[in-house]
């Protein structure tokens, strides 16, 4: 079955969950990082699933494999941000360790999905 919307994408469906517990978890960061390292893990991390869905609605599979790759680059940010908040004490150990397979793991359907696109050519 073809895919006929990023709804239907599960790297993009992780996205979406990994989003939604990443703003589950900033809640609780120092309210005077708020414009700083909370702004910063969330824009990352909701550009993710937004880079796959507008790559999956144009036009050519090479304009998707661009969004694909700013996903990458954001999910990439977004390892850094977590690690940076996990070494200020913001972020328990196991919290960033699920962060992070989460992370890897879409890095994984990322570059699968990536590989997909390339064997279509």
């Amino acid at each position: 079955m073809a895919v006929t919307s990023y709804r239907q994408l599960i790297v993009w469906q992780k996205g979406v969950a990994l989003v939604t517990d990443l703003y589950r978890v900033t809640q609780t960061f120092p309210k005077n990082e708020l414009y700083g390292l909370t702004s910063q893990i969330r824009r990352s991390a909701v550009s993710i699933p937004a880079n796959i869905a507008e790559g999956q609605g144009r036009l050519t599979t090479g304009e998707f494999k661009q969004f694909l790759g700013h996903a990458r680059g954001s999910m990439f940010e977004l390892e850094s941000h977590t690690l940076i908040a996990r070494n200020l004490g913001y972020l328990p150990e196991p919290e960033s360790q699920k962060i992070t397979a989460q992370i890897h793991e879409l890095g994984r359907l990322v570059n699968g999905l990536l590989k997909s696109l390339d064997s279509k050519k």
